[in-house]
């Protein structure tokens, strides 16, 4: 399939139909990680040429994802990024930690934007944003596509720095996916303070089953129980 460069067809007709002016694509990554936090961007572009080979940041290369990242941090109108850590997912469940994270990258941004592009099919943002959910929006809209790039290369680096001193964990490499390094080394350590335990991985591993958290509500993260290939490496 021929590539197809992201547009701004979605923040034009947010424009057009609300009168949004400031108008921020978001989007997520690490919902899938056994380890680490959900980190989220917020992107404003306005309606300038993106950069070049600019699109959702799974098609990329490491190395063009990272030239890209530095060159879009000084081409966006304003980014913000934030944060849901291990231990907030585990008390909260990854709803509501996307949306903790979500909010938080919008709050640092200068502006409060008057509109939302949302990744996906799922409004986990909710009120009292105006919020347009768009399957796929990290390939088909700039900002969102930006916001793809930026919080995966920051949450990369972020990964690589919390692994410094767990190396047999591979952070640097999986960012805290369930690569085969890492779960070889939870099987013979066990979790580090970076990993969600409230997570069904943690079924598998007799000797650290003991230090699962389940949460008050009883309701553990959708994603939680997936296997490898069902939750993906990135």
């Amino acid at each position: 399939m021929p590539y197809e460069p992201p547009t701004h067809r979605v923040e034009r007709s947010l424009r057009a139909t609300t009168g949004a002016k400031v108008i921020a694509g978001v989007d997520e990554v690490g919902r899938g990680a056994w380890a680490g936090p959900v980190t989220v961007c917020a992107a404003v572009t306005g309606l300038r040429r993106p950069p070049e080979g600019l699109t959702d940041s799974k098609l990329l290369g490491v190395r063009r994802r990272t030239e890209l990242a530095e060159l879009l941090t000084g081409w966006v109108t304003a980014h913000g990024l934030g944060h849901a850590w291990p231990a907030e997912i585990d008390r909260l469940g990854m709803t509501a930690a996307l949306r903790l994270a979500a909010q938080r990258a919008l709050e640092a941004l200068p502006e409060r934007p008057d509109a939302v592009i949302l990744d996906g099919k799922h409004d986990y943002l909710g009120s009292p944003w105006r919020v347009r959910t768009v399957v796929k929006g990290d390939q088909s809209c700039v900002s969102v596509a930006a916001a793809s790039v930026i919080a995966k290369v920051h949450r990369d680096g972020l990964m690589a720095e919390l692994g410094s001193q767990h190396a047999e964990f591979g952070f640097d490499g999986n960012a805290g996916y369930p690569a085969p390094v890492h779960r070889a080394a939870l099987e013979e350590q066990g979790p580090t303070p970076h990993h969600r335990l409230s997570w069904s991985y943690l079924d598998a591993l007799p000797r650290w089953r003991h230090l699962k958290k389940v949460r008050t509500d009883g309701v553990q993260p959708a994603s939680a129980g997936g296997t490898p290939a069902q939750i993906g490496l990135f």
